[in-house]
């Protein structure tokens, strides 16, 4: 897994908890629901980058 993905599944993930945050704090399912999707796509695509570094070794 290169650095450069490394560094924007992070960011995703935390742009997401962030979102997820604000949704709760303001009480809106829509964003909450947004943020909390951000940060599954962004587990994914690093099991993704796991899967494939497995395979290279």
């Amino acid at each position: 897994m290169g650095i450069d993905d490394k560094i924007d599944n992070a960011s995703e993930n935390a742009a997401g908890k962030i979102k997820e945050g604000l949704g709760r704090a303001t009480d809106d399912e829509r964003i909450e629901a947004e943020g909390r999707n951000e940060q599954a796509n962004a587990n994914l695509k690093q099991a993704g980058e796991k899967v494939k570094d497995a395979f290279k070794s």
